[in-house]
């Protein structure tokens, strides 16, 4: 209905600021907007003079189109073909952008094999599961083990850390952090605005 209001269009020109303005407004519940997600990854990649950003979960593409000036590479992972295709389709004129499809845990090597220093990764923490698929509770292990593993210090963040539930197989905040912090003495994980963050120990 709001689409076809005359007010539909200032609502677009406005973006994301409504739903951060309306978060703001709550006492920043745990659950963060879009907009303040944005403002992580460009702070994160400007503090550690990162110039590669790599992403798992796509979806519409909007941290991709956030990004898209901010970020010399962009490398994204969906695992939904109609949605990676979308991308595509989207990005087609930014050759700097690079959409995969497939299972994370089969296209992340082939990621980290293009990468050629350290990058910033904004993870989907995988556990809602967009458009209906809910996401494999090894998964994120299995992308935190490559991408920790990689010869380059990559600072890493994840989304949703919410769904981090120690519950049915999901690990929890704390599991993820014991397991990282004791593998990977030099990094340190830390939690703010439902986003996880693997950085480099101080």
């Amino acid at each position: 209905m709001l689409k076809r209001t005359p007010v539909y269009g200032l609502y677009k020109a406005l973006g994301h600021h409504p739903d951060y303005w309306y978060w703001i407004a709550r006492g920043r519940p745990t659950r963060s907007p879009h907009l303040l997600k944005q403002k992580t990854v460009r702070e994160y990649g400007e503090k550690y003079g990162l110039r590669t950003l790599v992403e798992t979960g796509t979806y519409y593409g909007e941290m991709v189109a956030a990004m898209r000036t901010r970020f010399d590479r962009i490398y994204s992972i969906e695992y939904v073909a109609e949605l990676a295709n979308r991308a595509r389709q989207k990005f087609a004129r930014h050759p700097h952008i690079r959409i995969f499809c497939g299972d994370s845990r089969v296209v992340m090597p082939e990621v980290l094999a293009l990468l050629t220093g350290p990058a910033l990764f904004w993870l989907d923490a995988g556990y809602y599961g967009w458009v209906g698929k809910q996401g494999d509770q090894q998964r994120l292990s299995a992308e935190l083990e490559m991408i920790l593993s990689h010869p380059y210090p990559h600072i890493i963040l994840l989304d949703d850390a919410r769904g981090l539930i120690g519950q049915n197989g999901i690990p929890s905040v704390s599991d993820v952090k014991s397991y990282v912090e004791s593998k990977f003495p030099q990094r340190q994980v830390e939690v703010q605005f439902d986003i996880l963050r693997i950085t480099r120990r101080t």
